[in-house]
């Protein structure tokens, strides 16, 4: 028998007599057993799952089973993000080491040091909405199973940040606070926990119109803005020393995180659409307004106090810019009018980087299965 103190211990040698024993003992137990009246009883109401039933939200059949699926597509999401698997230490940094204590400006280590500041506390934001405030409303496993990645990958990317201060050797502490003390920082880390807050209520019920209303919009914000503008965009300030030749190895980082929240930021959309059109919801034409408006004054007072001084090729209005055109896109898979109408791309060459593929050189870094990254399909 399996001894339960040493599991990897060689399992002992039972006698046929005794395993006999017990086999004929199980038996007789399992044929007492289900012919009592309580079992029989229960049997009747057994039923199997119908897909037809599952709701994302709000639903009653059986969450613990996995299949027949009602929603394929967040299956095919789950296969779809394993296909981006790596870890930061596939990424070789060391040039940017050299980089940052040689070839920056002040003002670029300004720009570099504030991205990372921001970064690091908004994954952590990201992970508690996903795993605490929204995945356990979900009623369709499928759903839970691609957001316990999603977890996963949030908790991938705060790592990734702190290997990226560690390796340049920069003060954590100051790092990590900075967005307790700079207030252009704290307004977009403040504005999305009080999202969260309004929804992760031990209280909350679902079942009325208005906590389901503020809940969609609170899933929307977060993977509308928070993932899909403020993280896509947020990154690009990275991209563009990149494009220079500089810290190359971050932005390597950075874009297998962009691949990762693109799909959260899709997954996300796609989710709250089916919200709306299983529970009828007519959203508030006003509180979408606000939501835009507010992120965008958040968004403006962030890049003005990373980009008080322009670097070469990027400035806080390039920034600005680029964020109206990305919420014109995310408001168009939403099914929502443009925040900002006739807002163009101000960096054609940032769609590029979700793209990644590329090859590896063998003599200057880990190969990180660059061919599963090549067969990621894009929703």
């Amino acid at each position: 028998m399996l001894d339960w103190n040493d599991p990897l211990a060689k399992p002992a040698q039972t006698n046929n007599v005794e395993a006999a024993i017990v086999e004929t003992a199980l038996n007789e137990s399992t044929v007492e057993t289900s012919s009592t009246p309580e079992l029989k009883a229960a049997a009747k109401k057994l039923e199997p799952v119908n897909a037809e039933d599952k709701r994302v939200i709000n639903g009653h059949t059986d969450i613990n089973q996995l299949a027949p699926f009602k929603y394929p597509w967040a299956w095919n999401y789950f296969l779809n993000a394993n296909k981006n698997h790596w870890t930061p230490l596939d990424i070789n940094m060391a040039q940017d080491v050299a980089d940052y204590r040689n070839k920056l400006t002040d003002e670029e280590i300004h720009v570099y040091e504030n991205v990372l500041s921001y970064l690091t506390t908004s994954d952590i934001l990201a992970m508690r909405n996903i795993g605490l405030a929204v995945m356990e409303k979900m009623s369709a496993p499928e759903l839970q199973i691609y957001q316990a990645r999603q977890v996963y990958e949030e908790a991938l990317h705060t790592w990734t940040y702190q290997h990226c201060i560690e390796t340049i050797g920069l003060d954590q502490s100051e790092i990590y606070n900075r967005y307790r003390v700079v207030p252009e920082i704290h307004q977009k880390i403040s504005v999305a926990n009080r999202r969260i807050d309004s929804v992760l209520r031990s209280d909350i019920d679902l079942t009325d119109r208005d906590e389901l209303h503020n809940f969609v919009i609170s899933y929307m914000f977060f993977a509308g803005i928070f993932e899909g503008c403020w993280f896509y965009n947020g990154f690009s300030p990275i991209f563009a020393l990149q494009r220079r030749g500089l810290m190359k190895g971050t932005a390597e980082q950075l874009q297998y995180i962009m691949r990762d929240e693109v799909m959260h930021a899709a997954f996300g959309i796609r989710v709250v659409k089916q919200i709306i059109q299983e529970e009828n919801i007519t959203l508030d034409p006003k509180e979408i307004r606000d939501m835009w408006d507010e992120a965008y004054e958040a968004e403006k007072a962030y890049a003005g106090y990373i980009l008080r001084d322009p670097i070469l090729g990027y400035s806080a209005e390039t920034h600005l810019a680029q964020f109206k055109y990305i919420a014109n896109r995310r408001a168009n898979q939403l099914a929502l009018e443009d925040p900002f109408p006739g807002a163009e791309s101000a960096l054609p060459w940032l769609d590029e980087q979700a793209n990644l593929r590329k090859e590896k050189n063998f003599f200057e870094t880990r190969v990180t299965e660059y061919q599963t990254g090549g067969a990621l399909t894009w929703d």
